[in-house]
Order: structure tokens, then C-alpha cells, then sequence
């Protein structure tokens, strides 16, 4: 049994989340945690939302509301979809609680201690308009390296190198068009290239990376310079030392608090489970295993920065240094970027209303045809395009022609000619050879699930429920029942053991239905637990509630359950909702008129 964090990137609170998010964070983060836990495996799921920087301050103040406000607001939001499609956390928290300001603190004045953090004095772009400070990432303009337009101030896409955002050409902010102003400003700057060299071990040690993912973030190395992590912005956490921390317009760089939430929803998580160091055995045991789940966007995030303030915390840079109060601090075991999910062609845009929340959808369709959607054809190693389409085909082709009218045939077989599960009588070669193929499937999944294949891992699920049902028309039990009973109860036995093989497998994909599946053929208690929204209070700050995603997602195991004969098998109802005909033109008029 291993120790496994899974360290789920944080949505931003700006605003409710679209389907393309869930695909690249939430659905494959979920699936390899579930897998895991049904393996033996002591999993710690963690992530929240993000709540500070410069967007939902300018969102706040266009909307009349404080910025905290807006972040409750989409907190709450958030906690509900992310809960309503079964990602199953065992803590969703924010990083406006007391804790993560006092963890993001104290990791900021580590790095400091140990000389990785260097003040400069730089230039920063400012909104001439509003004479608030733009984040790199809120200034667009053409890539001095490369040429590409559409370069942001902290990286170029297209070519993948580093920038600031004075190098580009023709800059324009991305909040209103202008062209920003550039100033003198002191901030302090992570010395990047003092942490070079253990960044360039720790990347050539990896092995069994998505080879995009680990290429990219080998060519950061390329071009490594100090990065700001504080800003001019007074919505954030204040910079905890001597002279910064009194000045309201000083503030830690969003991104730098947001990554350390991974450590600080741990933490929060140990102290709300009565065992305050519990987060240790993930974070300072060398055995412990990390899988940092996010879209291609975030990489530079995950396989740079974070590991570079890990190193730093840990003093085991160019500079030297002790050991923080967090102890010798794991990096990443796997950095899991997925590429971009579009839709009908299309990126997803908000403000075009060229989206689809998950709320929405959620309120139209099954939880779970949208996590397979996500699983069979998401964007696991490139972009891929979600139309309503392929939805609806994947839905009633796979889902309801083929899993689902696999178990409700046979329960219904079995309600009918038996009322419950038969005893296994005298296989015959077609029986062992079914039995053994099936079984055989939980490692051939479970080695891709656990490989981040998990394309290839539904498909391999679906080529179980396939055999299971060639298994029945070959066997034609139906034609059984007056000729030969005792062999028609056996072929049963044997088709219900197929289905409850091919239900353990399908489970971290489809925890919903899985559920209802494990029900259809007499059992009881949970097959595939589920989160819930807890409101909480805050450890630190008196009177403040929040709601949290928490769980119980112990039980199970990732291999064949016999069943147990004599269990009552009720009549059936369909598992999944096949979609009418109409469901793509009245999608696609809803786009337009939006």
C-alpha cells in the first residue's frame, strides 16, 4: 500500500465553472483517485478555489460587491457542481481561510530565510485608466522570441519560453484593450536560476511523464530567470515581513499562494481530522506518491515554480539553507496536464456565452454521461472538441446500447427466470473462458488507470462489457428456461458475476450508475461513495463559515466480488437516459440565442 496525494488544481472563484474545465482538473483527478483507493492505496484528495489576484478584484468592483463577496459567492457555486458530478475530495477547501494565510506566510518567510527570495526593483504595468496594477497574465501582445500574437506577459504558448511583459511588442491589456503603463516597483522575485541545477535532477529522474507534458517542462530550463512573486494589489495575502506587511498595496503574487493551497488543504485537513501532523506521512515520507492533476496551461505552475519553492523551503538549492517547519517537503511525483477541451470548433468563452457550465449541464443530463464523455474522448494528450453530436452519440450507442442494456438484460433475466442470483453450477469452456477474461481485465485497466491512460482504460472497460455481452447472445439463456434450467440458472450466474466485474472496473468513471448498477443486482451499502458539502467553520477567523467538499470514500476493492447466491434480484429499471433525437438542434439553438 502506498501513500498517494492527489493535488487537484484550484478553480478560480471568478466565476462558475465550464465543462472544459472539469475536463482537464476535475473528472481525471477523480477517476485516478477512486482507482486508487479500490487498490489498496491511502489517498489524500485535495484542492479549493482560488480567491485572490487582480480578476476578481476588477470583477468586484464592476459588479458593486467586495471582493470577498464575489469569492463566496463562486465558492459556494463551485463546492456544488464540483460535489453534484461525485469528485470526491476529501477536502475542497479556499484560500481565503485563515490556515492557507498562515501556510502560504510561513513558506514565503522559509524561501526568504534561506536567501531564495531577492528583492528588485523591476517595472510593472499598470492600467492607465484605474491605476491598478496588471498581472503578466492580463497583458497579451507579440512574442519578442517567436513572433506570435497573442502572447501573454508571463509566457508564450506558442514558443513555450518565460517573458515579462515589458519584452512584448504592441502590449494590450486583455481587461479593456488599453495599452498599459510601465513602472518602477519593488517586489520580490523567486531566484529561479539559483534552483536550476536540483530542478534539472528532479525533471531527469522522471519517468512515465505524458512525454508533451515532460518535454515542455524540460524546455522551461532553457531560459530560467527570477520570477515576481509579489504584486501591487491590495486584494491578497500581505507579505509577512518587517516594512512589507504594513503597506495595503503589497501583496503575495496569487499564483504563488494558490499552489501552496496543495499544502495548506492538506494541513487543514489533518487539524479538522483530530490529528494535526497528519499531512505528513503524504508530504514528508520519500515512499509517498504525488499526482498534480491540471490543464496545459498550468504546467510552468507545477513543474517549475511549485517544485522550485519546494526546493527552496528545503534549502537545497544554489543558496544552501535549513529545513522549513514543514519538514523536508516531497516534489511532484507526476505533474498530469491534460490539453484543452473546445466546443463545436470552438474555444470556450464566457463572455461570447460560447459555454456550457457544469451546473447547467448537470441540470439537463446525467452526471455520469458527461464523465464518460469526458473519459472516452477528453482531452487527455491533445485538444479535443466536445459537441452535443458525438454527445449524444457516445450516450445512446455506448452508454445506454451497450452498458446499460447490458445489466438490464440481465437483471431482468435473472428477476424473471430466478428472482435472484443462481448458485454456479457446471461451467463449460465458454463459462471458464468468459470468467477468466473478465477477471483479467481489472489489471489490464487498472495498469492504464494507473499509467494516466485513461482513454485507453474506459475503452479496455467497454471491451469487457462487450465480451460480457457476446457472452449472453452466444449463450442465449432466454431459450434455456424449459430445456435445460440447471444450465440457463448457470449461464446467469455466470453473466451477473460479468456485469458486477465489469461494474468495479467502470466504477471510478461512472461512480453514479455504478452505484445503481451494484443495486440492480441485490446488493447493498455503498459500491461507490460519494462526496457531500459540509458548512464549516473557519479554524483561524471567529464567526466565519464556509462550505466544504469532505468524504468517506473508504471500502472496496479493485478485483472480482463473488456474488452471493440467493441475493434477491429486484426488477429492473433503465440505469441511463437515452437522449431523444431533438436533444442536438434544441443545444444548438440554445447556444445561439445566448
Amino acid at each position: 500500500m502506498s501513500r498517494i496525494l492527489s493535488a487537484v488544481a484550484w478553480p478560480y472563484a471568478n466565476g462558475p465553472r465550464h465543462i472544459g474545465h472539469v475536463a482537464g482538473f476535475g473528472v481525471p483527478s477523480d477517476v485516478f483517485s477512486r482507482y486508487m483507493r479500490l487498490a489498496g492505496h491511502d489517498v489524500l484528495m485535495v484542492s479549493g478555489t482560488d480567491e485572490h489576484g487582480t480578476p476578481i478584484l476588477v470583477q468586484a468592483e464592476g459588479e458593486g460587491v467586495s471582493a470577498q463577496e464575489l469569492a463566496d459567492r463562486y465558492n459556494r457555486v463551485i463546492v456544488e457542481d464540483l460535489a453534484a458530478l461525485g469528485l470526491s475530495y476529501d477536502l475542497f477547501t479556499r484560500t481565503t481561510t485563515g490556515n492557507h494565510y498562515q501556510v502560504a506566510q510561513a513558506m514565503f518567510r522559509a524561501v526568504h530565510a534561506n536567501g531564495y527570495m531577492i528583492e528588485q526593483t523591476t517595472r510593472g504595468a499598470i492600467s492607465p485608466s484605474t491605476g491598478r496594477t496588471l498581472p503578466d497574465r492580463y497583458i497579451e501582445g507579440t512574442c519578442p522570441i517567436c513572433d506570435y500574437d497573442g502572447a501573454r506577459g508571463d509566457q508564450c504558448d506558442n514558443c513555450g519560453n518565460q517573458l515579462d511583459a515589458i519584452d512584448l511588442r504592441n502590449p494590450r491589456s486583455r481587461i479593456n484593450g488599453e495599452i498599459p503603463a510601465f513602472v518602477e516597483t519593488e517586489h520580490f522575485f523567486l531566484d529561479l536560476p539559483a534552483l536550476v541545477q536540483p530542478l534539472t535532477d528532479w525533471l531527469g529522474a522522471r519517468h512515465g511523464w505524458r512525454p508533451n507534458v515532460l518535454n515542455f517542462s524540460k524546455n522551461l530550463l532553457a531560459d530560467v530567470r527570477p520570477r515576481a512573486m509579489t504584486r501591487d494589489i491590495d486584494w491578497g495575502i500581505p507579505v509577512p515581513l518587517d516594512g512589507w506587511i504594513e503597506n495595503p498595496n503589497k501583496r503575495l503574487y496569487v499564483w504563488f499562494d494558490a499552489v501552496i493551497g496543495y499544502l495548506s488543504a492538506s494541513i487543514e485537513w489533518a487539524r479538522r481530522s483530530g490529528d494535526p501532523d497528519a499531512w505528513r506521512l503524504w508530504w514528508n515520507d520519500p515512499e509517498a506518491l504525488s499526482y498534480y492533476f491540471m490543464g496545459k496551461d498550468n504546467i510552468t505552475f507545477h513543474s517549475q515554480i511549485w517544485p522550485g519553492e519546494l526546493i527552496a523551503a528545503n534549502g537545497r538549492g544554489a543558496r544552501g539553507g535549513q529545513l522549513s517547519e514543514f519538514g523536508d517537503l516531497q516534489l511532484p511525483t507526476e505533474v498530469v496536464s491534460s490539453e484543452f477541451l473546445t466546443m463545436e470548433s470552438s474555444k470556450f468563452s464566457s463572455s461570447r456565452g460560447h459555454v456550457i457550465y457544469v451546473r447547467d449541464m448537470l441540470s439537463r443530463y446525467q452526471p455520469d454521461a458527461l464523465r464518460y464523455f469526458i473519459a472516452v474522448a477528453g482531452p487527455e494528450t491533445s485538444d479535443a472538441d466536445f459537441t452535443w453530436a458525438e454527445f449524444k452519440r457516445r450516450t445512446n450507442d455506448e452508454l445506454v446500447a451497450g452498458w446499460g442494456n447490458l445489466v438490464n438484460r440481465t437483471a431482468t433475466l435473472l428477476h424473471k427466470n430466478v428472482g435472484s442470483v443462481p448458485p454456479l453450477g457446471e461451467l463449460e469452456d465458454v463459462d471458464r473462458a468468459a470468467l477468466a477474461a473478465s477477471e483479467a481485465g481489472f489489471g489490464n485497466v487498472g495498469g492504464l488507470i494507473g499509467a494516466q491512460r485513461q482513454r485507453a482504460a474506459i475503452s479496455e472497460t467497454m471491451r469487457v462489457v462487450g465480451d460480457a455481452n457476446k457472452y449472453l447472445a452466444e449463450t442465449a439463456p432466454w431459450k434455456l428456461k424449459n430445456e435445460d434450467p440447471d444450465r440457463m440458472r448457470t449461464v446467469l450466474a455466470v453473466a451477473a458475476q460479468l456485469v458486477s466485474d465489469a461494474n468495479t472496473m467502470i466504477s471510478p468513471f461512472l461512480p453514479h450508475s455504478a452505484q445503481q448498477v451494484h443495486e440492480a443486482l441485490g446488493g447493498t451499502g455503498i459500491l461507490a461513495p460519494m462526496p457531500r458539502v459540509d458548512e464549516v467553520e473557519d479554524l483561524d477567523l471567529p464567526d466565519r463559515r464556509y462550505p466544504v467538499i469532505q468524504g468517506d470514500y473508504a471500502g472496496g476493492a479493485w478485483a472480482r466480488t463473488p456474488l452471493v447466491a440467493g441475493t434477491p434480484v429486484p426488477a429492473p429499471s433503465p440505469i441511463f437516459t437515452k437522449l431523444d433525437d431533438h436533444v442536438v438542434e434544441d443545444e444548438l439553438s440554445r447556444m445561439a440565442d445566448e
